[in-house]
């Protein structure tokens, strides 16, 4: 297979904020900035790294796509997003696993999921 995930690109209205927010909220950097597009050094070597493109409209409806993270601690990783500015939208539980729909700055959703089980145990 020669295709392979090198970049998530957020549409938004002020790509500087955003890519601030998530340079932070992800522990890493703005690596490059265009001004009307800017990209995160990737979290993980390996990792895709998220590009931030200014749009002209306002973002409207539920996402398409959305990112979804995973941690030991989902309790605090959502105290300390909602810190950097995101807002916590929804609590969800299913056998295994629980999650937490948040929203960044711009309204962009997310989720921060914890795994008491692997998927199929």
């Amino acid at each position: 297979m020669t295709l392979e995930l090198g970049m998530i690109t957020i549409d938004c209205a002020d790509p500087q904020r955003l890519a601030a927010f998530w340079a932070d909220a992800l522990g890493t950097e703005i690596s490059h900035d265009y001004g009307e597009f800017l990209f995160l050094t990737p979290a993980k070597p390996d990792g895709p790294a998220l590009g931030f493109q200014r749009v002209p409209e306002p973002r409207s409806g539920k996402n398409r796509l959305h990112l979804d993270f995973g941690s030991d601690d989902r309790a605090g990783e959502v105290q300390r997003l909602v810190a950097l500015g995101a807002v916590e939208k929804a609590e969800h539980e299913a056998p295994g696993l629980a999650w937490t729909v948040m929203a960044d700055p711009e309204g962009n959703e997310f989720c921060v999921a914890t795994h008491s089980a692997p998927p199929g145990a």
